[in-house]
C-alpha cells in the first residue's frame, strides 16, 4: 500500500500532526479546511460566509496540488458550529459546486479548531 502525503503553501499549514491531504488508490482525501488565510494562518473574517468561501478556496488549492479539482469531488463533509448558518453556507457552497453536485453531509458540532464557524473536507478522484 502506497500512501502519498500532499502539502501546499497555497493553503494553510496543518495545525496538528496531519497532512493537508493524502492520496491512495486514485483518490485524494483532503483534511478539514477552516476559513484560514494561507499567508497568515488566521481567520479571513469573523463571519460564516467569508470563512466558508476561504475554506472552499483552501480545499480547491489542495485538490490542485493533488492533481484533482472540484469537478472530481466524490463526497464532502461540512461541519458547522451553528446549523442556523446552513442556508448561508449553502449559498457560498453553490458558487463552487454549481453543476457538479457531489454527495454531502452537513453536521452541527459543538466547536471547531481555533474557534472556526465552518470546516469542510472531501474525497476526490485523481486525474
Amino acid at each position: 500500500m502506497i500512501v502519498t502525503t500532499v502539502n501546499t503553501e497555497n493553503a494553510p499549514a496543518a495545525i496538528g500532526p496531519y497532512s493537508q491531504a493524502t492520496i491512495y488508490n486514485g483518490q485524494a482525501f483532503v483534511s478539514g479546511q477552516l476559513g484560514l488565510s494561507p499567508a497568515t494562518g488566521e481567520f479571513i473574517a469573523d463571519d460564516v460566509e467569508a470563512q466558508t468561501r476561504q475554506a472552499l478556496e483552501n480545499l480547491k488549492a489542495i485538490l490542485t496540488a493533488c492533481g484533482s479539482c472540484l469537478n472530481k469531488v466524490i463526497s464532502v463533509d461540512v461541519f458547522l458550529t451553528n446549523m442556523d448558518d446552513f442556508a448561508k453556507v449553502n449559498a457560498i457552497y453553490a458558487e463552487f459546486f454549481s453543476k457538479h453536485k457531489p454527495a454531502r453531509a452537513a453536521i452541527e458540532v459543538s466547536a471547531l479548531p481555533k474557534g472556526g464557524l465552518v470546516e469542510i473536507k472531501c474525497i476526490a478522484a485523481i486525474s
